[in-house]
Parts: C-alpha cells; sequence; structure tokens
C-alpha cells in the first residue's frame, strides 16, 4: 500500500468544544492513528454520504462506533462497523481523522489527553441498516457542522 503523506485540512485553534488553550486539525491521512477514540464508516454515493442517527441526539452523522482500548487506531473497531452497517466484511480504507490536541485536561472533556483521534474509515457498499444518503457538498450541506466534514473535500 503506497502511503501518502498526511495533510492538515483544517485547524481550528480554540474549538469551542474542547478545554480552552486546544485546538482541532481535520488530516487526510492513509494511516489510521493511535489512539483512536471513535471511527466513522464513510460511504459515499457520488456527493452523497450514508448517515444514521446519532444514538444522543437523533442528528444524522457517519456510522460511528466506540474504540476498545486494547484496539489502538481503530482498526477492530471498524471493521465490526463496516460489518454492522454492510452485513458482510468490507475492505476499509482509512482516509483521516480529527486530532484532538488538549493542553489541559478538563472534568468534561472525556477523551485521552493530550491527544485523541476520531478516525474515518472508507468501504463502499450497500448499507443493511436504516439510514439516509445524505447530500454532502459544499457548506449547505446539513452535516458542514461535524468536525470530519473538511475531509471530504481533500478526498475528491
Amino acid at each position: 500500500m503506497n502511503r501518502r503523506p498526511d495533510v492538515v485540512v483544517r485547524t481550528a485553534p480554540d474549538a469551542p468544544w474542547l478545554p480552552p488553550g486546544s485546538r482541532a486539525e481535520v488530516v487526510r491521512s492513509s494511516v489510521a492513528p493511535s489512539p483512536a477514540c471513535l471511527v466513522r464508516l464513510l460511504l459515499r454515493r457520488g456527493d452523497d454520504v450514508f448517515c444514521v442517527p446519532r444514538e444522543q441526539t437523533g442528528a444524522l452523522d457517519l456510522p460511528t462506533r466506540v474504540v476498545d482500548l486494547s484496539d489502538l487506531d481503530g482498526r477492530v473497531a471498524a471493521a465490526q462497523l463496516a460489518l454492522e452497517v454492510l452485513g458482510r466484511n468490507a475492505r476499509l480504507v482509512p482516509v483521516g481523522f480529527v486530532r484532538n490536541v488538549v493542553a489541559e485536561d478538563a472534568p468534561d472533556y472525556g477523551w485521552p489527553v493530550p491527544v485523541a483521534h476520531f478516525v474515518v474509515w472508507e468501504a463502499s457498499g450497500v448499507p443493511v441498516v436504516d439510514g439516509e444518503w445524505v447530500e454532502a457538498h459544499g457548506a449547505g450541506s446539513l452535516l458542514a457542522e461535524r468536525h470530519w466534514f473538511p475531509l471530504l473535500s481533500a478526498l475528491s
């Protein structure tokens, strides 16, 4: 497999969802980093991506799974997620991640410090679970506020 160099697509200094003084980076990468905290499954169909409702809020997002501490880069969690969503084993390719860089922990943060990764893995196939194909092109997309969204433009 050819490893492309990582590319920082966007940096959000003082990201409002992180403790003060922290930053979030969206990185295009062909390698899944550690520690992986969440994995997301990217299924594309033209300009659309497959989404399911988030458990806590019902808002649409890529299918997501929490990564066990022993699964350093999230590979096992991504395979389990793909099996659940696609109903079969799938070839998974890491395409990027959001990296939280946190200087100082805060009681309501809940992820590893100083660095936590939220990895996007891409596969192809037809979902066997309920969900929606959502237009994901441009700033007008209902997904534009998702932290991983800037990664899509870097994949085109």
